[in-house]
Protein backbone atom coordinates (compact mmCIF):
# COMPACT_ATOMS: atom_id res chain seq x y z
CA UNK A 1 0.00 0.00 0.00
CA UNK A 2 1.95 2.76 -1.15
CA UNK A 3 2.89 5.32 1.40
CA UNK A 4 0.16 3.73 3.47
CA UNK A 5 -2.24 6.12 2.85
CA UNK A 6 -5.68 4.55 1.70
CA UNK A 7 -7.08 5.09 -1.57
CA UNK A 8 -9.66 3.47 -4.02
CA UNK A 9 -7.68 1.55 -6.00
CA UNK A 10 -6.87 -0.09 -2.42
CA UNK A 11 -10.48 -0.65 -1.93
CA UNK A 12 -11.01 -2.42 -5.46
CA UNK A 13 -7.99 -4.33 -4.81
CA UNK A 14 -9.55 -5.59 -1.80
CA UNK A 15 -12.97 -6.59 -3.41
CA UNK A 16 -10.53 -9.39 -5.25
CA UNK A 17 -8.32 -10.16 -1.87
CA UNK A 18 -11.52 -10.99 0.16
CA UNK A 19 -13.49 -12.76 -2.77
CA UNK A 20 -13.29 -16.39 -1.42
CA UNK A 21 -14.22 -15.72 2.40
CA UNK A 22 -16.53 -12.43 2.89
CA UNK A 23 -19.84 -12.60 0.88
CA UNK A 24 -21.23 -9.67 -1.47
CA UNK A 25 -24.33 -9.14 1.21
CA UNK A 26 -27.88 -8.10 0.22
CA UNK A 27 -29.10 -4.52 0.33
CA UNK A 28 -32.91 -4.42 0.70
CA UNK A 29 -35.71 -2.22 1.26
CA UNK A 30 -37.47 -1.70 4.14
CA UNK A 31 -40.70 -0.70 3.74
CA UNK A 32 -41.39 0.39 7.28
CA UNK A 33 -38.80 2.77 7.82
CA UNK A 34 -39.05 4.46 4.14
CA UNK A 35 -42.72 4.81 4.66
CA UNK A 36 -41.89 6.28 8.11
CA UNK A 37 -38.94 8.63 6.63
CA UNK A 38 -40.61 9.34 4.03
CA UNK A 39 -38.18 8.23 1.13
CA UNK A 40 -36.50 5.25 0.37
CA UNK A 41 -34.79 3.39 3.41
CA UNK A 42 -32.28 -0.02 2.37
CA UNK A 43 -30.89 -2.32 4.25
CA UNK A 44 -27.26 -3.56 4.03
CA UNK A 45 -27.53 -6.78 5.59
CA UNK A 46 -23.86 -8.05 6.61
CA UNK A 47 -25.69 -9.87 8.91
CA UNK A 48 -25.74 -12.60 6.28
CA UNK A 49 -22.22 -12.65 6.23
CA UNK A 50 -21.10 -16.25 7.48
CA UNK A 51 -19.46 -14.72 10.52
CA UNK A 52 -22.48 -12.45 11.28
CA UNK A 53 -20.79 -9.34 10.61
CA UNK A 54 -18.49 -7.34 8.24
CA UNK A 55 -15.10 -7.81 10.25
CA UNK A 56 -14.59 -10.73 8.12
CA UNK A 57 -14.06 -7.78 5.32
CA UNK A 58 -10.96 -6.12 6.69
CA UNK A 59 -9.77 -9.56 8.49
CA UNK A 60 -9.61 -11.23 5.24
CA UNK A 61 -7.61 -8.05 3.58
CA UNK A 62 -5.12 -7.15 5.94
CA UNK A 63 -3.94 -11.23 6.35
CA UNK A 64 -4.23 -12.04 2.59
CA UNK A 65 -1.39 -9.18 2.75
CA UNK A 66 0.99 -10.29 5.38
CA UNK A 67 4.48 -11.88 3.28
CA UNK A 68 5.22 -15.47 3.68
CA UNK A 69 7.52 -14.69 6.74
CA UNK A 70 4.29 -12.75 8.87
CA UNK A 71 2.33 -15.76 7.83
CA UNK A 72 4.91 -18.23 9.64
CA UNK A 73 5.28 -16.23 12.46
CA UNK A 74 1.99 -15.81 13.31
CA UNK A 75 -1.03 -13.07 14.24
CA UNK A 76 -2.05 -11.62 17.26
CA UNK A 77 -5.25 -9.18 18.03
CA UNK A 78 -7.49 -7.70 20.12
CA UNK A 79 -10.86 -7.68 19.95
CA UNK A 80 -14.53 -6.64 21.34
CA UNK A 81 -15.72 -9.78 19.62
CA UNK A 82 -16.56 -9.74 15.56
CA UNK A 83 -12.99 -9.16 14.73
CA UNK A 84 -11.75 -11.61 17.09
CA UNK A 85 -14.03 -14.31 15.41
CA UNK A 86 -13.12 -12.84 12.23
CA UNK A 87 -9.57 -13.00 12.25
CA UNK A 88 -9.45 -16.15 14.22
CA UNK A 89 -11.37 -17.57 11.15
CA UNK A 90 -8.98 -16.27 8.04
CA UNK A 91 -5.87 -17.43 10.16
CA UNK A 92 -7.64 -21.16 10.22
CA UNK A 93 -8.22 -20.53 6.41
CA UNK A 94 -4.46 -19.96 6.26
CA UNK A 95 -3.16 -22.18 8.51
CA UNK A 96 -1.51 -19.30 10.46
CA UNK A 97 -1.18 -19.39 14.55
CA UNK A 98 -3.49 -16.98 16.04
CA UNK A 99 -3.47 -15.22 19.75
CA UNK A 100 -6.77 -12.95 20.03
CA UNK A 101 -6.85 -11.06 23.24
CA UNK A 102 -10.31 -10.14 24.53
CA UNK A 103 -11.10 -7.62 27.68
CA UNK A 104 -13.83 -8.99 30.54
CA UNK A 105 -16.20 -6.91 28.79
CA UNK A 106 -17.10 -9.23 26.04
CA UNK A 107 -19.87 -10.78 26.20
CA UNK A 108 -19.65 -14.55 26.42
CA UNK A 109 -20.93 -15.97 23.42
CA UNK A 110 -18.49 -14.11 21.85
CA UNK A 111 -15.95 -15.47 23.82
CA UNK A 112 -16.71 -18.92 22.68
CA UNK A 113 -17.54 -18.48 19.65
CA UNK A 114 -13.79 -17.24 19.11
CA UNK A 115 -12.30 -20.67 20.95
CA UNK A 116 -14.40 -22.83 19.14
CA UNK A 117 -12.92 -21.90 15.82
CA UNK A 118 -9.37 -22.85 17.63
CA UNK A 119 -7.83 -19.81 18.32
CA UNK A 120 -5.62 -18.90 21.07
CA UNK A 121 -7.92 -17.01 23.67
CA UNK A 122 -6.48 -14.79 26.21
CA UNK A 123 -8.90 -12.33 28.55
CA UNK A 124 -6.90 -9.52 29.95
CA UNK A 125 -7.82 -6.50 31.68
CA UNK A 126 -11.15 -4.58 31.93
CA UNK A 127 -11.12 -2.46 28.81
CA UNK A 128 -10.08 -3.14 25.19
CA UNK A 129 -7.51 -0.76 25.40
CA UNK A 130 -6.17 -2.62 28.73
CA UNK A 131 -6.12 -5.52 26.59
CA UNK A 132 -4.36 -4.22 23.22
CA UNK A 133 -1.91 -2.86 25.19
CA UNK A 134 -0.75 -6.24 26.53
CA UNK A 135 -1.69 -7.93 23.07
CA UNK A 136 1.06 -5.11 21.09
CA UNK A 137 3.60 -5.68 24.24
CA UNK A 138 3.54 -9.72 23.46
CA UNK A 139 3.30 -8.92 19.53
CA UNK A 140 6.72 -7.38 20.33
CA UNK A 141 8.23 -9.97 22.43
CA UNK A 142 7.51 -12.68 19.92
CA UNK A 143 7.79 -10.89 17.18
CA UNK A 144 3.98 -11.46 15.80
CA UNK A 145 2.41 -9.26 13.27
CA UNK A 146 -0.49 -7.55 15.38
CA UNK A 147 -3.60 -6.84 13.02
CA UNK A 148 -5.05 -3.73 14.22
CA UNK A 149 -9.19 -4.05 14.77
CA UNK A 150 -9.50 -0.50 13.13
CA UNK A 151 -6.99 1.75 12.70
CA UNK A 152 -4.94 -0.21 9.56
CA UNK A 153 -5.08 0.77 5.64
CA UNK A 154 -5.56 -2.74 4.52
CA UNK A 155 -8.35 -3.23 6.89
CA UNK A 156 -10.05 0.08 6.38
CA UNK A 157 -9.50 -0.95 2.80
CA UNK A 158 -11.55 -4.19 3.06
CA UNK A 159 -14.06 -2.63 5.07
CA UNK A 160 -14.15 -0.20 2.16
CA UNK A 161 -15.69 -3.02 0.01
CA UNK A 162 -19.23 -2.74 1.39
CA UNK A 163 -19.40 0.98 -0.47
CA UNK A 164 -18.49 -0.30 -3.32
CA UNK A 165 -21.46 -2.84 -3.22
CA UNK A 166 -24.04 -0.47 -1.98
CA UNK A 167 -23.08 1.65 -5.25
CA UNK A 168 -23.56 -1.01 -7.12
CA UNK A 169 -27.22 -1.69 -5.27
CA UNK A 170 -28.75 1.49 -4.60
CA UNK A 171 -26.54 3.87 -7.43
CA UNK A 172 -28.70 6.92 -6.56
CA UNK A 173 -27.83 7.20 -2.95
CA UNK A 174 -28.08 10.05 -1.19
CA UNK A 175 -27.02 9.71 2.36
CA UNK A 176 -25.71 6.33 4.76
CA UNK A 177 -26.06 5.90 8.04
CA UNK A 178 -23.43 3.89 9.58
CA UNK A 179 -22.61 2.51 13.71
CA UNK A 180 -19.24 4.29 14.24
CA UNK A 181 -17.03 2.26 16.82
CA UNK A 182 -13.47 2.46 16.02
CA UNK A 183 -13.84 3.87 12.31
CA UNK A 184 -12.74 1.30 10.33
CA UNK A 185 -16.04 0.73 8.58
CA UNK A 186 -17.27 4.43 8.23
CA UNK A 187 -13.63 5.39 7.14
CA UNK A 188 -13.80 2.62 4.31
CA UNK A 189 -17.63 2.73 3.23
CA UNK A 190 -17.04 6.68 3.18
CA UNK A 191 -14.01 6.60 0.55
CA UNK A 192 -15.48 4.55 -1.84
CA UNK A 193 -18.62 6.63 -1.50
CA UNK A 194 -17.49 9.77 -1.19
CA UNK A 195 -14.96 9.13 -4.44
CA UNK A 196 -18.05 8.62 -6.26
CA UNK A 197 -20.50 11.48 -5.34
CA UNK A 198 -18.74 14.18 -2.65
CA UNK A 199 -22.88 15.22 -2.36
CA UNK A 200 -23.55 11.90 -0.43
CA UNK A 201 -23.91 12.50 3.31
CA UNK A 202 -22.63 10.47 5.90
CA UNK A 203 -24.11 9.51 9.29
CA UNK A 204 -22.26 7.81 11.69
CA UNK A 205 -23.84 6.77 14.75
CA UNK A 206 -22.98 5.34 18.08
CA UNK A 207 -24.07 4.94 20.81
CA UNK A 208 -24.03 7.62 24.33
CA UNK A 209 -22.72 5.10 26.95
CA UNK A 210 -18.65 5.29 25.55
CA UNK A 211 -18.90 6.77 21.91
CA UNK A 212 -14.87 7.30 21.54
CA UNK A 213 -14.35 8.45 18.11
CA UNK A 214 -17.19 11.14 18.38
CA UNK A 215 -15.91 12.21 21.85
CA UNK A 216 -12.37 12.33 19.89
CA UNK A 217 -14.29 14.12 17.28
CA UNK A 218 -15.73 16.64 19.02
CA UNK A 219 -12.18 17.28 21.09
CA UNK A 220 -10.30 17.83 18.30
CA UNK A 221 -7.98 15.37 18.70
CA UNK A 222 -8.26 11.41 20.43
CA UNK A 223 -9.21 11.59 24.16
CA UNK A 224 -9.63 8.71 26.18
CA UNK A 225 -13.18 7.20 26.78
CA UNK A 226 -13.96 5.39 29.59
CA UNK A 227 -15.70 1.55 28.08
CA UNK A 228 -18.44 0.83 30.13
CA UNK A 229 -21.43 -2.10 29.77
CA UNK A 230 -23.75 -1.05 26.78
CA UNK A 231 -25.79 -3.22 24.29
CA UNK A 232 -23.78 -2.02 21.51
CA UNK A 233 -20.50 -3.72 23.12
CA UNK A 234 -19.30 -4.01 19.35
CA UNK A 235 -18.95 -0.15 19.46
CA UNK A 236 -17.08 0.06 22.68
CA UNK A 237 -13.33 0.78 23.32
CA UNK A 238 -11.18 3.32 22.68
CA UNK A 239 -9.50 4.93 19.46
CA UNK A 240 -5.94 4.79 20.47
CA UNK A 241 -4.30 8.14 21.37
CA UNK A 242 -1.81 7.44 18.63
CA UNK A 243 -4.34 6.82 16.14
CA UNK A 244 -2.66 7.34 12.83
CA UNK A 245 -5.89 6.33 10.07
CA UNK A 246 -9.43 6.57 11.31
CA UNK A 247 -9.48 9.80 13.06
CA UNK A 248 -8.34 11.43 10.10
CA UNK A 249 -10.25 9.67 7.74
CA UNK A 250 -13.41 10.08 9.85
CA UNK A 251 -12.66 14.21 10.47
CA UNK A 252 -12.64 14.17 6.40
CA UNK A 253 -15.50 12.36 5.47
CA UNK A 254 -18.39 11.81 7.64
CA UNK A 255 -20.47 15.16 7.21
CA UNK A 256 -22.87 14.37 10.87
CA UNK A 257 -22.59 12.52 14.11
CA UNK A 258 -25.23 11.08 16.40
CA UNK A 259 -25.22 9.01 19.09
CA UNK A 260 -28.16 6.85 20.80
CA UNK A 261 -29.63 5.75 23.92
CA UNK A 262 -29.69 2.43 25.24
CA UNK A 263 -33.49 2.51 25.64
CA UNK A 264 -33.25 3.79 21.47
CA UNK A 265 -30.85 1.08 20.76
CA UNK A 266 -33.50 -1.61 22.40
CA UNK A 267 -36.12 -0.09 20.55
CA UNK A 268 -34.37 -0.36 17.18
CA UNK A 269 -33.65 -4.17 17.71
CA UNK A 270 -37.22 -4.99 18.90
CA UNK A 271 -38.37 -3.12 15.74
CA UNK A 272 -36.14 -5.26 13.25
CA UNK A 273 -37.43 -8.63 14.97
CA UNK A 274 -40.84 -8.08 14.81
CA UNK A 275 -41.32 -5.95 11.72
CA UNK A 276 -38.01 -7.23 9.51
CA UNK A 277 -37.71 -10.88 11.34
CA UNK A 278 -34.25 -10.03 11.75
CA UNK A 279 -31.84 -10.37 14.27
CA UNK A 280 -29.28 -7.54 15.11
CA UNK A 281 -27.15 -7.06 17.60
CA UNK A 282 -26.76 -3.56 19.38
CA UNK A 283 -23.86 -1.78 17.57
CA UNK A 284 -25.32 -2.96 14.22
CA UNK A 285 -28.82 -1.63 15.18
CA UNK A 286 -27.90 1.92 16.14
CA UNK A 287 -28.29 3.38 12.47
CA UNK A 288 -31.89 2.09 12.47
CA UNK A 289 -32.35 3.73 16.22
CA UNK A 290 -31.39 6.93 14.66
CA UNK A 291 -33.98 6.70 11.98
CA UNK A 292 -36.97 5.67 14.31
CA UNK A 293 -36.49 8.11 16.43
CA UNK A 294 -36.26 10.73 14.26
CA UNK A 295 -32.50 12.10 14.61
CA UNK A 296 -31.65 12.72 11.38
CA UNK A 297 -34.25 15.59 10.60
CA UNK A 298 -32.90 16.61 7.42
CA UNK A 299 -32.85 13.28 5.93
CA UNK A 300 -32.82 13.06 2.34
CA UNK A 301 -33.14 9.55 0.37
CA UNK A 302 -32.54 7.05 -1.11
CA UNK A 303 -31.07 6.54 2.52
CA UNK A 304 -28.82 3.46 2.83
CA UNK A 305 -28.38 2.33 6.69
CA UNK A 306 -25.75 -0.75 7.18
CA UNK A 307 -26.49 -3.05 9.56
CA UNK A 308 -23.54 -4.41 10.64
CA UNK A 309 -24.03 -7.59 12.37
CA UNK A 310 -25.88 -10.06 14.47
CA UNK A 311 -23.68 -11.59 17.14
CA UNK A 312 -25.82 -10.90 19.93
CA UNK A 313 -26.10 -13.13 23.41
CA UNK A 314 -29.93 -14.92 22.37
CA UNK A 315 -30.39 -14.50 26.45
CA UNK A 316 -30.35 -11.06 26.38
CA UNK A 317 -31.35 -10.42 22.79
CA UNK A 318 -35.09 -12.18 24.13
CA UNK A 319 -35.38 -9.71 27.21
CA UNK A 320 -35.12 -6.59 24.37
CA UNK A 321 -37.40 -7.91 22.02
CA UNK A 322 -40.00 -8.80 24.98
CA UNK A 323 -39.53 -5.41 26.12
Amino acid sequence: MVNEIVTLSDVYRAQRNIVSLARNTPTLPSHTLSELCGSPVYLKLETMQDLGAFKIRGATNRIANLSADEKTRGVITVSTGNHGRAVAHVAHHYRIPVIIYLSKMVPKNKVTAIENLGATVKVYGNSQDEAQKEAERLAQEDNLTFVNPFDDPWVIAGQGTIGLELLESVPKIRTAVIPIGGGGLISGISLALKAFSKDIHIVGVSMERGAAMIESQIAGSPVIVEEVETLADCLGGGIGLDNRYTFSMVEKLVDEFIVVSEVQIAAAMAHMYHHDRMIVEGGGAVGVAALLHGLIPNLIGPTVVVLSGNNVDMDLFSQVVNG
